[in-house]
């Protein structure tokens, strides 16, 4: 679907409430579809991806009831309980579920083979599947030669075929900052026997432990290195509320901080301190950000909180590597606040756009180009950076999603703030994390 927008004399003003998290919905539905008992989920992600995880459930035997437009039940099958699938299992473009998916695959005696849509099959996979071999996975998979630099000749994509071999805990020490490796081992150690131990390079998202907590998992963290205990049952929290996803506030937040005259507050949203990078980087920048509110139940709850922006003169600013892994799906639209600030400002070690649901640094710098932007990619054989000189302004253009929801959410963002006409040429792929985002957008765009 063509999207056509214009910018330069608009303002926000209002209050929203935010779907639930997705990164939270995917955990609490694989959590609760392997504990004993029935779990509520309230506020959960209605993206495409989250949909696919249920309905990759129901493949596997779990039953769920949609209570309202905001809750669903899952009537949980215990560690053991889950069932062979009588066909193939279709991922369609969701990493998430791919990658997590494989984590509960490994500890079942039955084979399974997972395929996936055109993105996703040339998503590298080799950093899920080699521990998950050293637990004891059975796992085989398609193997392609790519002439990009980005990928290992031997690595593996879509489709795989994986069963249980009977799981041992290992000791893991992750090459790679990855949130989504962490929890696909974390998920395979519950069927493990003995203890798994993970060491992070780099500490990301903590959805997962936070969750396995929730559900009575023997699972202890001490800084980076995270420590379960196999085979023991997971419990139902019975009820599980999912707050509004940081990552779907950073496009309004980046909204009303670049525009004149703005102020918008975000409701109920998700404050854990391994996804708030965006923000601290952006008042870093400048921005005016305000947390209201927060609320911490107990130590195995998400963090909850009102945010409060008001538009700001924002100035360029570094991002080090460290910092990537807490803003990795914020950074596109953090290169739209970068063009529309004052001064240069660094990403370094971006590497990991490069493997996302299109390669971000591409989709991103091309476009942001089209639009005025000065920026440059610096490649070494350590590391991509992005340099951007931001001149406080961009021009309207013709530009490309690339397919991808992150770009094409980024680049509403963009036009809203440019002088004249902003075409995007396909923006249906925004429902895959975000669904009512344009609602949103014509709710608080005032002209």
């Amino acid at each position: 679907m063509i999207f056509s927008l214009s910018g330069s004399k608009c303002q926000v003003e209002g209050e929203i409430f935010l779907p639930g998290d997705k990164s939270i919905t995917h955990r609490a539905l694989f959590l609760s579809a392997i504990s004993r008992g029935k779990t509520s989920i309230e506020n959960y992600s209605t993206s495409e991806d989250c949909l696919t995880t249920v309905e990759v459930l129901k493949q596997l035997g779990v039953k769920f009831k949609y209570k309202s437009k905001r809750e669903i039940i899952a009537f949980g099958k215990g560690l053991d309980g889950l069932n062979k699938p009588g066909k193939d299992i279709f991922i369609k473009e969701s990493g998430t579920t791919f990658r997590l998916l494989l984590g509960i695959l490994a500890g079942q005696f039955f084979l399974s083979k997972v395929c996936a849509g055109k993105s996703l099959s040339k998503r590298p996979m080799s950093r899920v599947t080699q521990p998950l071999r050293l637990m004891g996975a059975c796992i085989s998979s398609a193997n392609r030669r790519l002439t990009s630099a980005v990928y290992h000749p031997a690595e593996e994509y879509p489709p795989i075929t994986i069963s249980s071999g009977g799981l041992k805990g290992i000791v893991y020490k992750m090459p790679v900052a990855s949130a989504q490796v962490k929890s696909a081992i974390l998920l395979a150690g519950l069927y493990a026997s003995g203890l798994c131990k993970i060491v992070e390079p780099v500490k990301t998202r903590d959805h997962t432990e936070r969750m396995l907590k929730l559900f009575k998992a023997g699972i202890k963290i001490s800084g980076n290195n995270i420590l379960l205990e196999g085979g023991r049952n997971l419990v139902s929290p019975e009820k599980i509320y999912i707050p509004g996803d940081i990552s779907s506030a950073s496009f309004f937040i980046v909204l009303a901080s670049i525009l004149p005259r703005s102020k918008l507050v975000i409701r109920n949203v998700g404050l854990n301190s391994t996804r708030c990078g965006m923000i601290k980087v952006l008042k870093r920048m400048g921005a005016e950000i305000k947390i209201k509110e927060l609320r911490l139940k107990s130590k195995e709850c998400e963090p909850v909180g009102d945010l409060i922006i008001k538009s700001s003169k924002l100035r360029g600013t570094l991002v080090t590597e460290k910092e990537i892994p807490s803003l990795i799906d914020e950074l596109p639209v953090l290169m739209v606040a970068a063009a529309y600030a004052n001064g240069k400002s660094i990403f370094r070690g971006v590497g990991e756009l490069r493997v996302k649901e299109t390669d971000r640094i591409r989709s991103m710098s091309e476009n942001l180009r089209k639009m005025g932007a000065d920026i440059e990619v610096h490649k070494s054989a350590k590391s991509i950076d992005i340099i951007i000189r931001g001149k406080g302004a961009l021009k309207g253009a013709k530009v490309s999603s690339f397919n991808d929801h992150r770009t094409a959410m980024s680049l509403v963002v963009a036009g809203l703030h440019a002088e004249g006409r902003t075409v995007i040429d396909n923006i249906s792929c925004i429902s895959k994390s975000f669904p009512g985002f344009i609602a949103y957008i014509k709710k608080i765009v005032e002209k």
